[in-house]
């Protein structure tokens, strides 16, 4: 399988790839939780069917420590007791933020409540940002086909 556009190797797609890749430094260096950073870019990869994205955030996610368990569970959170009540609100707005077009209200005032007493206005921030930046990384992998299976962790830096 090839990728329909090079992102790697076209100036425009290389340029705003850096500056996207800039916002998500600023959502790395911030306190919210690097696991929790990561379970989110998994559930929205998922939820999108962005393959490159799934395969990356899952080996960076292992190879920061996440376990096997946790990560076959991201899915089919509700049901799973590995997840604090932190994590599963903010998969929580991960998945409505996601899916904003399935829901005529889009992100409900509980989900929002619920992030809200988990993390502080500066993490509450984070997660927005980063919920906003997986999903136009998902659209991007998914519109020009890239192909998933291949990333080492690490490997963008």
């Amino acid at each position: 399988m090839e990728a329909r556009l090079n992102f790697f190797g076209n100036n425009v797609a290389a340029k705003f790839t850096r500056y996207i890749n800039s916002a998500g430094k600023v959502i790395a260096d911030s306190t919210l939780p690097a696991a929790t950073q990561e379970l989110v870019k998994i559930r929205a990869s998922q939820i999108n069917g962005c393959g490159f994205c799934t395969d990356m955030h899952t080996k960076d996610a292992v190879a920061a420590g996440e376990t096997q368990q946790r990560l076959h569970l991201v899915a089919a959170w509700r049901e799973a007791k590995v997840f604090t009540d932190a994590e599963r609100a903010a998969l929580e707005l991960t998945e409505q933020g996601t899916r904003i077009a399935d829901a005529a209200g889009g992100v409900s005032d509980e989900a929002w409540a619920n992030a809200a007493k988990h993390y502080d206005e500066d993490q509450l921030a984070a997660l927005v940002s980063l919920i906003a930046l997986i999903n136009a990384y998902n659209r991007m992998n998914v519109i020009v086909q890239q192909p998933a299976g291949d990333y080492q962790p690490g490997q963008f830096g």
